[in-house]
């Protein structure tokens, strides 16, 4: 299997999708580190996918690479957690990310994981899709 971890270290941004009222709803958002098989993102607790993901603790989050010739999609269950040591450490790794929060206890600022259940790849340069299921 692909590891997901490092390619998306490598390709931090990504889409990601949720539902919302039972319509797909995407938008980019920043990988920010992994923890095995949960990988974490950062948002804003009054936007709409904070909401969503209340709502319904499922997404699909999408990366590519630098040439968009290889595609690399992880879904799972979601989960937010208030843990100050990920949030700084999150400010560490991204400036911009303590340019927006300015300290890891802004009440703003959210932290969540994906535990990945399942990968998709596809490479465009050799029509290759693979899929993985995670248990």
């Amino acid at each position: 299997m692909i590891d997901f971890n490092k390619f998306l270290k490598n390709n931090l941004y990504g889409v990601m999708a949720t539902l919302d009222e039972n319509r797909p709803k995407t938008r980019v958002l920043q990988y920010l580190f992994s923890d095995g098989n949960k990988i974490y993102i950062g948002t804003t607790n009054y936007k709409e996918v904070y909401k969503q993901l209340k709502a319904c603790p499922y997404a699909s989050f999408c990366s590519h690479d630098k040439e968009y010739s290889f595609i690399l999609s992880v879904n799972g269950k979601v989960t937010f957690i208030d843990d100050l040591s990920l949030k700084t450490k999150a400010m560490e790794e991204y400036p911009a990310i303590k340019a927006i929060y300015k300290t890891p206890d802004n009440p703003v600022f959210e932290i969540f994981y994906i535990d990945v259940e399942e990968v998709k790849t596809f490479d465009f340069s050799t029509g290759v899709s693979e899929k993985y299921v995670i248990q």
